[in-house]
This record gives structure tokens, sequence and C-alpha cells, in this order.
């Protein structure tokens, strides 16, 4: 019986970013150098099959640095952490890597420039969220307050409007962010801002090209976990994009392919911190059940790379 046609619009930039892959190559790097185990404070990225894949080759994953024997190589994830834990890691003499994605570093180095200047700081982004954490961190309590939407921006009071300015975090819907920071402006016209946007590169453009493909297509499946907030965000993209139906998978096992039936034209992309291989499975899955012509959408050539830690490099 002959299979049915599926056409797949396959988003381009996607996957992986350079502050990932970054990420991923220094406890890779660590462990080559130092023999496992090699500690990771939290998910070294968003993504389960890549801490498992580490896991693999000798990484333990932490919650806490109190779970880290002395002296033991630790790194720290990409999404960045509070001071509290670089200070408490060089007090126990504790072989500390730091792999935060160099953008998260930059809205940091941002924050401590603000705060020098006497303002106060509002950060958009999500509540709970590690890089909201490491990003909080950086500051004393109470230099920065949490906005985390347009009705937050409309109601969040500041004791001097004229000693104001905003950060945001990295991953966040660019349309929304930009909502959120005219409704702020809008009430405190001399609110500073960062001379370069903070949502970082990768975000922006693997939103871009779900936007290129959102209304061409009846599905988008985002590659990714749902405790990764770039990935999530891009299902929103592809929803306010129109695109009918976005939704989440980690992998191709996770799709009910019976809800597809009928489906012509699936778009497919990958969060940040998803590697290609699992968008190879979901192509493979889907040859198994219809005759698939893939076109891929490219809207713009990514090539930043990252310098890794001079530690594991001299």
């Amino acid at each position: 019986m002959a299979q049915t046609p599926l056409h797949i619009l396959l988003a381009a930039p996607r996957g992986f970013c350079a502050g990932v892959d970054r990420a991923i190559q220094i406890v890779e790097q660590a462990l080559a150098r130092y023999g496992a185990p090699v500690y990771v404070r939290h998910e070294i990225v968003h993504n389960r099959f890549v801490v498992e894949q580490l896991e693999g080759k000798g990484a333990v994953f932490v919650e806490e640095l109190d779970q880290v024997p002395d002296g033991a190589p630790v790194v720290f994830s990409a999404h960045g952490v509070p001071k509290a834990v670089p200070a408490e890691a060089q007090r126990r003499h504790l072989l500390a890597l730091d792999a935060t994605c160099p953008l998260v570093s930059k809205v940091h180095r941002e924050a401590e420039r603000h705060a020098a200047l006497g303002r106060h700081i509002l950060l958009i982004g999500h509540a709970d969220h590690p890089e909201v954490v490491g990003t909080m961190g950086q500051l004393p309590a109470g230099a920065v307050t949490l906005v985390q939407s347009v009705e937050e921006a409309l109601t969040v009071s500041v004791a001097n409007p004229a000693k104001l300015a905003y950060i945001t975090q990295t991953t966040l819907s660019a349309d929304d962010m930009a909502e959120i920071v005219g409704a702020l402006r809008r009430r405190f016209p001399a609110m500073q801002g960062p001379k370069k946007d903070d949502i970082c590169y990768a975000t922006t453009n693997r939103q871009q090209a779900v936007k290129a493909i959102a209304g061409r297509c009846q599905v988008l499946l985002v590659l990714g976990a749902p405790n990764s907030s770039n990935s999530v965000r891009l299902v929103e993209v592809a929803k306010a994009a129109g695109c009918p139906e976005a939704f989440l998978v980690q992998r191709a096992a996770e799709i009910d392919w019976a809800k597809l039936a009928g489906v012509e034209r699936l778009g497919i992309t990958a969060g940040a911190s998803a590697p290609e291989l699992l968008v190879d499975e979901v192509i493979e899955s889907a040859r198994a059940r219809f005759a698939v012509a893939v076109e891929e959408v490219a809207v713009i050539a990514e090539n930043v790379q990252f310098k890794l830690p001079k530690a594991l490099t001299a």
C-alpha cells in the first residue's frame, strides 16, 4: 500500500546554540582532563538526553555544592549562578569551571553596572528559572525586582522612577519582551535599557525561523524539554504566527502519530538545548509511516562560537 505523502518543513536555525555547545564541551573536556567523576551543579542545559549522555561519560549532576566532595571538579550550568555559589566553591577549594553562557554573563555585568550607578533594576523574566535566580543573585536582596508579564509591568512600584533600569532573561519571546518593555516605558520614560537587546541571538533566530514556516504548517513539533524556556517559547511563537497546532516533544517515541493522521505539512524545529540527533530521530520515525519530503527553510546562517575557559585550554 502506498504511503501517504508528508511534507516536512524544517526550520533553520534550530537546535544547539553556541552557549549550549560550549557548556557541553566544558563538561566533556573536564572529564577528559580530570577523569570521572566531574560534578555539575544543576542540569548543564535543559535537556534530559544531553544530561543522560554526560552521565554515561562520568558526569554527576547535583542540586547544590554540599553534594560535591572537597577538592573535586565542579561545573556551573549554562544558565548562570548567584555570586554566592562561586564564593562557596572557592571557600571549599573546589576546582570550579563556569559554563555560564557568555550572553547571560553580559546581563550579569549590565546588572552590576546599573547598580553601581544607583539604579534599581527591573528584571523581565520567569520566576524560579535558573537564569533568573542566577541574575538576581548577582546583587544584594532587594536590588532587583522581577517583572513577569504586562500586567505586572502596569502595577510594579518603584521608589525612584528617575533611577531605574531594566534587563531581561535571554530566552524570552522577543514579542512578549517588547510588549512588557513598552508597558514599562510608558510608565517610566527615564528607564534605562541595555545598549543591545538581552534576548540572545539564538533565541531570536529560532523564533524567526519558526515564524517563517508557521503559516505553512498544519502542525509544528518543537523538540525540547518542558523546563527549557526557549523551547516552550517556540511553541507559543508558532501558534501566535498562525500555526493551528504546535506542541513540545522530547523524543520521537513521545509522538502520537495517530493524532497526525491527515496532516500533509508538518513543521519541525528544536530548542537551543536539543541536539540535532533528536530531529533526525523524528524524521526517521516519520519516514516509517509516510512518504516524506523534507524542505529546510533557513532564515539566517549562524557562525557564533564561544571560547572555553582558560583552565581547560592551557
